[in-house]
């Protein structure tokens, strides 16, 4: 990602990482007390669901600001490429 954000677009998604750092903590403590495997898992599926997000938010940001032009995808193989590259990389 490059300065190309807006700021306020920019504290949004620090936010979400912050969320993201928070719901971390909270597994780390869930498994230091030796809490039970299902508490365990619903954070775990909550931290994933918030990593998904911020991803997907990042990867639609970077697909307008660097592959599209004035509005429409540029119909070139090496964005294309680029394009599938990106989805592959970024959501397994």
């Amino acid at each position: 990602m490059t300065n190309d954000k807006p700021g306020k677009e920019r504290v949004k998604l620090l936010n979400r990482v912050k969320r993201l750092r928070g719901q971390l903590d909270a597994v780390e403590r869930t498994l230091a007390e030796d809490r039970e495997c299902a508490d365990v898992l619903m954070l775990l599926a909550a931290v994933r669901g918030g990593i998904n997000g911020l991803m997907a938010e990042v990867l639609e940001d970077h697909i307008r600001l660097h592959l599209l032009q004035d509005g429409r995808v540029p119909l070139t193989p090496e964005l294309g490429e680029e394009l599938i590259d990106l989805v592959r990389a970024y959501l397994k």
